[in-house]
């Protein structure tokens, strides 16, 4: 799909929906929420945080609410679009006669007083693995302070991808000039991948 560059735009490239996405932005736009355009899609917030979104398809339209898992659903209107969203919830609809536009101002304003409460699934943090030092790069330390307070100065991605390289060489020989090689990139602080990222 093209990028646009405005919500007028979108809106006009989905002929099938203008006429229905236009009144579903007129119901959101009748509200507090901020209109702006995020991922080429018009996406509605408070306070810098996404709260409704409008997304057209082939087949249907409709607005996303970006923590609808929180919403009361009274009408049965909302549906999961994906399981793999937690809290994101979609109100979809197939045409522009299905649009009960109090409805939708009702969800939109549950939505908005439910972001003023502060309520929104964080995501989940990762837990970081333990970068395993390769055995020749230990050695390197021992031999080296500099070299290890260097190494422990980068970030952990860039030790990991350190760490990596040599741990990755099949043979001892391949190790030991992978490891001659990186040693002043490390004093130098930059990744192994540094100089072919930016181009």
């Amino acid at each position: 799909m093209k990028k646009v560059t405005s919500v007028e735009e979108y809106i006009e490239t989905h002929e099938k929906w203008t006429d229905a996405l236009t009144i579903l932005r007129e119901i959101i736009n009748a509200t507090e929420l901020k209109e702006t355009l995020k991922w080429s899609a018009p996406v509605y917030a408070l306070n810098g945080k996404n709260v409704v979104g409008l997304g057209a398809f082939k087949h249907h339209f409709g607005l996303w609410f970006f923590n609808g898992v929180f919403l009361k659903d009274k009408k049965k209107l909302l549906v999961n679009a994906q399981e793999k969203t937690k809290a994101m919830r979609q109100m979809r609809f197939e045409s522009i006669h299905e649009i009960d536009k109090q409805a939708v101002l009702e969800y939109v304003k549950e939505a908005i007083e439910n972001q003023k409460l502060g309520k929104e699934i964080k995501p989940e943090k990762t837990t970081k693995k333990a970068i395993i030092i390769p055995d020749e790069l230990k050695q390197a330390f021992k031999q080296n302070k500099q070299l290890k307070t260097s190494f422990e100065t980068l970030s952990p991605y860039k030790q990991k991808e350190y760490c990596e390289h040599i741990a990755t060489a099949k043979r001892e020989t391949t190790k030991q000039s992978r490891l001659e090689k990186i040693v002043p990139m490390i004093f130098q602080g930059v990744g192994l991948h540094d100089k072919y990222k930016n181009c």
